[in-house]
């Protein structure tokens, strides 16, 4: 593509008060209002001071933000634009905004918390975002550390990472995340939670497990739900926590001397191979042929103390390639890796183990944030940033719903896919007759989609 003008034909100006570049805010911010999120903000949070006046038009400008792509305070001000006045009311500079959130204490926090369970709730009944889950339902939980620099931010502290493949220590943040999916649906996020950046990563995990597990039943999985996590939450708080309530675990364990005495014992008989990279199918024997097998045994957990559980332990074991091997020649005793899985999954041993990979599905999640409103948590107070993340964690749940209404492949596009193609387009306002007209551009690529979204949440004028 090139340019059709020289450049001193060409002109810019900032001069038309009836354009805006964000246009799909219209029905997703309706979408917000369907939800119940300014009800349950303006019923639920109760702020101190003037600056707590209004809170569901403040945290409504915070979310209408973050679903533009705004990942800082001053970035709010897209909020502001053009035309956005004659679309919507109680839109808040972003300084009014940064004073807003600075007034939140943890408990304040808490309550916004609830706002976002809420309104997870309101979507789930307006919009099929939980597929299947009368059947089977994932509660994945993770944590991520988001490196900041500002050494006066309250809460900071030094975690561990891995950049380039090597371990680090890096001062920031340590949010906690869980979500909810299923078979058929892509993750939802049901629990958010701010830890200082060297909290361990399991700190707090029984209790956001037990709150996530009551949202995921008010949003209809009344089916099995399966709780999974990687290492880092092997403890007998996570798993004590899935059993007071009913679900299932299925958590990743640490090769200790006792799950390396229990992988020894599997015989070579019970390994069974499974789709893996670079598997081939065998149609004569009906089976893959892999360099990955897995095999089961019986294992009890925290031996010794009220809490032992026994259960199921999956492994997993990956031959080790050697690069200097010769093609055909192999070695005379086979070296392998082994990942094991303590889990009481009602399935089969192929699908418990294919089921437990599926965690992964999680770090797409953190991904997503990570690219958008978490690529900074922007305040040097804590509970502040909690509520950012919270705030976060609410866009993301309506950007993921609105994708649902806008069908096809939009159901489990990446937010920023659809934030691309159907929430932040042009439109130029008209007014006539009592209504605003928004004129969108011709050709618009992925018209579809849009037209999908907005007619589900509008109601025609009878």
């Amino acid at each position: 593509m090139r340019l059709r003008h020289d450049a001193p034909v060409v002109r810019a100006t900032f001069d038309d008060p009836n354009l805006v570049s964000c246009a799909g805010l219209v029905p997703v911010m309706r979408l917000a209002e369907q939800a119940g999120l300014c009800d349950a903000v303006s019923d639920r949070v109760r702020l101190p001071t003037d600056k707590g006046a209004n809170p569901a038009g403040k945290v409504a400008t915070i979310v209408a933000g973050m679903l533009s792509g705004a990942d800082s305070i001053d970035d709010l001000d897209i909020a502001r634009h053009g035309g956005m006045g004659s679309l919507f009311t109680s839109v808040y500079a972003p300084s009014t905004l940064g004073s807003f959130l600075r007034t939140f204490t943890h408990g304040h926090v808490r309550q916004l918390q609830a706002v976002a369970r809420d309104t997870l709730i309101g979507l789930a009944g307006r919009a099929p975002i939980l597929t299947g889950a009368d059947v089977l339902c994932f509660l994945d939980i993770d944590s991520m550390l988001r490196r900041v620099y500002g050494k006066q931010k309250q809460g900071i502290g030094f975690g561990h990472n891995k950049v380039g493949g090597y371990n680090v220590y890096l001062r920031g943040y340590n949010p906690l995340l869980a979500t909810l999916s299923t078979p058929l649906s892509a993750p939802v996020i049901a629990a958010t939670r701010l830890r200082a950046g060297n909290a361990g990563s399991a700190r707090g995990a029984a209790s956001m497990i037990a709150e996530a597990i009551t949202t995921a039943r008010s949003c209809g999985a009344t089916g099995e739900i399966v709780v999974r996590a990687d290492s880092a939450f092997y403890a007998k708080t996570v798993i004590g926590a899935c059993r007071r309530r009913g679900v299932r675990f299925s958590v990743t364990t640490r090769i200790d001397g006792k799950i390396r005495a229990a992988c020894d014992s599997i015989t070579e008989q019970q390994w069974v191979d499974i789709k893996y990279p670079q598997a081939v199918w065998d149609e004569d024997e009906q089976r893959w042929i892999s360099d990955a097998q897995i095999a089961e045994t019986t294992y009890t957990a925290f031996a010794g103390t009220r809490h032992a559980v026994t259960a199921r332990l999956i492994v997993r074991r990956i031959r080790r390639d050697d690069p200097q091997q010769i093609p055909g020649q192999e070695e005379l005793v086979p070296q392998y890796r082994y990942h094991a899985v303590f889990t009481d999954s009602p399935f089969t041993l192929v699908q418990a183990e294919a089921q437990h990979r599926g965690h992964a599905i999680i770090e797409q999640v953190n991904a997503d944030l990570i690219a958008g409103p978490l690529a900074h948590l922007p305040s040097g107070r804590f509970n502040a940033n909690d509520a950012w993340l919270t705030c976060a964690a609410i866009a993301h749940n309506l950007t993921r719903t609105a994708g649902h209404l806008a069908a096809g492949a939009y159901a489990t596009a990446r937010p920023a896919t659809i934030r691309t193609r159907i929430i932040n387009v042009a439109a130029r306002l008209a007014h006539r007759a009592r209504t605003i007209h928004l004129h969108l551009p011709d050709h618009w690529p992925w018209q579809p989609a849009f037209d999908n979204l907005f007619t589900a949440v509008h109601t025609t004028p009878g």
